[in-house]
C-alpha cells in the first residue's frame, strides 16, 4: 500500500490515506479542516502512477466516503 497515514476522528471514525509521496504529519499531531497531511504519491508494490488511494472506516469496517462527506 506504500507510505500510509490514518487519522482517528471523533466518534468511531477513521480515514486511510495510501501512497502517499510524502506524509506531512507524525503520530499524535492534531488536523484541522484543509490541512495538508499527506502528498499524491506513487509508493506501493503494485503502484504505477501518482495517486491517492482513500478510505473511510467506521467501528473498525469499510464505509462508502460519499455517505459521510459533503462535495458542495
Amino acid at each position: 500500500d506504500g507510505n500510509m497515514i490514518i487519522v482517528q476522528h471523533t466518534g468511531d471514525l477513521i480515514s486511510v490515506y495510501k501512497s502517499a509521496e510524502t506524509i506531512v504529519k507524525k503520530a499524535g499531531d492534531k488536523v484541522s479542516i484543509g490541512e495538508m497531511i499527506a502528498t499524491m504519491g506513487n509508493t506501493g508494490v503494485e503502484s504505477r502512477t501518482y495517486h491517492l488511494h482513500f478510505e473511510l472506516w467506521f467501528k473498525g469496517a469499510p464505509v462508502n466516503p460519499l455517505d459521510y462527506i459533503s462535495i458542495f
